[in-house]
């Protein structure tokens, strides 16, 4: 026993042991069926290529300005989550809570808001 599990090799073409990756993956691919995900995927590709939509990569500097954004974004983010400790902290009426809780809600919409047009204009440059 060498501490392996025993697999059956007979459900697999032995061109898939004797092929590259890339060609052992494809044919691994027509023989399963595919998942829900795989599909749905499918699907979606179809339509934007229906609409017109096509998939373009990001550049470095385009994935770079991104991460830039994402990082000032996410420090405005924990700046104002400690502002609102801060102030949650010295509240004490339950409805200045309620309206600190609030506002604290309406400016993380909007700082995520912000942070996702930026992005979004990175993306369509």
């Amino acid at each position: 026993m060498s501490g392996y599990p025993s697999v059956s090799v007979s459900r697999f073409r032995w061109s898939y042991f004797r092929s590259s990756p890339v060609e052992a993956k494809a044919v691994a691919d027509e023989d399963e069926p595919k998942t829900a995900y795989e599909l749905i995927l499918e699907r979606l590709k179809q339509k934007d290529k229906a609409e017109g939509v096509s998939e373009r990569p990001l550049t470095q500097k385009q994935k770079s300005e991104i991460a830039e954004v994402r990082k000032v974004y996410d420090a405005k983010l924990a700046e104002r989550e400690i502002l609102h400790q801060a102030d949650r902290d010295k509240a004490t009426d339950p409805e200045a809570l309620e309206h600190l809780e609030q506002d604290y809600r309406r400016d993380r919409e909007r700082i995520a808001s912000d942070r996702d047009r930026k992005i979004e204009a990175i993306r369509k440059r």
